[in-house]
């Protein structure tokens, strides 16, 4: 294998490992400190044990993250240093920006928030988690936004001299068309995370336990915002869509494996034939449906691959610019199909725990606790599409990935880190694992949990 194959591999692997942290951070940290909201303004010490359970978590998620996070920044200089290069005057900004505002506000008010128990006052130490949260999804934006610049590079000039891009406009940069699009549909995904988590913990200690009285509310949280951030996911994800087909309409193309033009074009849900979608045995489709999501329109017409990549080799020159097909069109099906697993399980719940209705039998506990898997699969397969379906291009319309890596640094170099940071990532994953079934199966700590009569009626949601 090349070094640019072996670098890929290596960024995607850390990357997609990276980002099992990163969702579930940005949304447990809004919901632990909306916990600590409803204990400060109801006094219900339930909630203190919520905050302080799944804060517990929210922190071994966040160690992990920020350990993970640090590859990314020196894979960028050792394997693609043409790309870094090339980008650097752009991507210092909102990098910069996200290091300097961002993760310093978010670190420094979580460790007031974790030495502040019963040393600051309450509203104080409520605030540092509240603003450990605005820190958090903070740094997420100016990432998105950096990322947003290599799906449609606006507020930048290519120097004639180096060749490099050179920004002209930050704001440019954060207010781009596809990052306000691309922010609010991530964040979203990030509270479905979030929210299945404490739904499937939630579900783990009222099956094996009778913890009812502390874990229905959080249970009953857990499936409201699944629900609700599952619905801004999709509404978001719907706008994201046609400024894709306008601005990469090659990705589209590829998600539906469209080889022509078509107008009206269907969208397929399951298709038997070659995986690239050449030839069809057998397919299930909805009408227009592929036209909807891409020009908002039922009759719309969609380009298809054939015709954008005689498009692009007349603009661009001569070469092969169809992304991977059969990772483009699996990818995004999966994406959806995890997703709407994840809002059909959450409303499954609030109907058969309504009333103070308790579900008999295991069956329904068990699959709710290991739903954990559906936003995870559900995140890792959007992005697998968002970035492979970019290609060839590492800033589309600019610079190829084959024109990326460094060129000094050989695949037994790449090999080596490769391998390296597969094993550690490996033992990472099981001190991880370890941490947090562990807290999980603990639970809260006994001494935190005082139902007194007057705290026996079901909590309220304090938001």
């Amino acid at each position: 294998m090349s070094a640019e194959t072996l670098a890929r591999w290596q960024f995607a692997a850390t990357t997609i490992y990276h980002y099992l942290f990163v969702p579930l951070t940005i949304g447990l940290s809004m919901l632990v400190a909306g916990m600590q909201t409803a204990w400060y303004r109801t006094g219900d010490t339930r909630w203190k044990a919520l905050t302080k359970f799944f804060g517990k978590l929210f922190l071994i998620n966040f160690a992990m993250g920020v350990v993970t996070g640090i590859v990314q920044e020196f894979q960028f200089g050792m394997n693609w240093s043409n790309y870094s290069r090339f980008v650097g005057d752009v991507f210092g900004a909102p990098l910069a920006m996200e290091g300097i505002l961002a993760f310093f506000m978010e670190s420094t008010f979580i460790g007031l928030w974790i030495f502040g128990w019963d040393r600051l006052p309450k509203k104080a130490h409520l605030a540092c988690i509240w603003l450990a949260a605005i820190g958090t999804n903070l740094s997420a934006y100016f990432i998105l936004a950096a990322n947003s610049w290599m799906q449609h590079p606006v507020g930048y000039r290519l120097d004639p001299e180096t060749g490099r891009a050179r920004l002209t406009s930050i704001w440019a940069v954060l207010t781009n068309s596809t990052a306000l699009v691309t922010i609010p549909h991530t964040l979203a995904a990030a509270f479905v995370m979030a929210g299945v988590f404490v739904l499937s913990i939630s579900a783990w200690h009222l099956r094996k336990s009778d913890a009812s009285e502390l874990f229905r509310p959080a249970f009953k949280l857990g499936a409201v915002v699944v629900l609700v951030a599952g619905l801004l996911t999709a509404v978001t994800g719907d706008l994201q869509a046609r400024i894709m087909t306008k601005q990469q309409p090659m990705k589209m193309a590829a998600a539906e494996a469209l080889y022509d033009t078509s107008a009206p074009a269907s969208f397929s849900l399951l298709t038997i034939g070659s995986l690239d979608g050449r030839n069809e045995e057998w397919s299930l489709r909805v009408p227009h449906l592929l036209s909807i999501l891409a020009t908002a329109n039922p009759d719309g017409k969609v380009e298809g691959i054939n015709q954008i990549q005689q498009q692009y080799q007349g603009k661009y020159g001569n070469g092969d610019y169809r992304p991977n097909v059969p990772m483009a069109y699996w990818t995004f099906r999966l994406m959806i199909g995890f997703g709407l697993l994840a809002g059909a399980l959450a409303a499954t719940g609030l109907w058969l725990t309504r009333k103070g209705r308790r579900p008999s039998g295991s069956l329904f506990w068990r699959f709710t606790s290991w739903s954990i898997a559906l936003p995870v699969l559900a995140n890792t397969t959007a992005w697998l599409f968002t970035e492979m379906g970019r290609q060839p291009w590492t800033v589309f319309g600019l610079l190829k990935t084959s024109q990326s890596a460094s060129p000094t640094v050989g695949p037994d170099v790449v090999a080596t880190s490769f391998a390296t940071l597969t094993v550690l990532y490996g033992v990472l994953a099981v001190i991880e694992l370890r941490l947090l079934l562990t807290a999980i199966r603990k639970g809260p700590a006994p001494a935190l949990i005082d139902l007194t009569d007057a705290q026996a009626t079901e909590p309220a949601f304090a938001y």
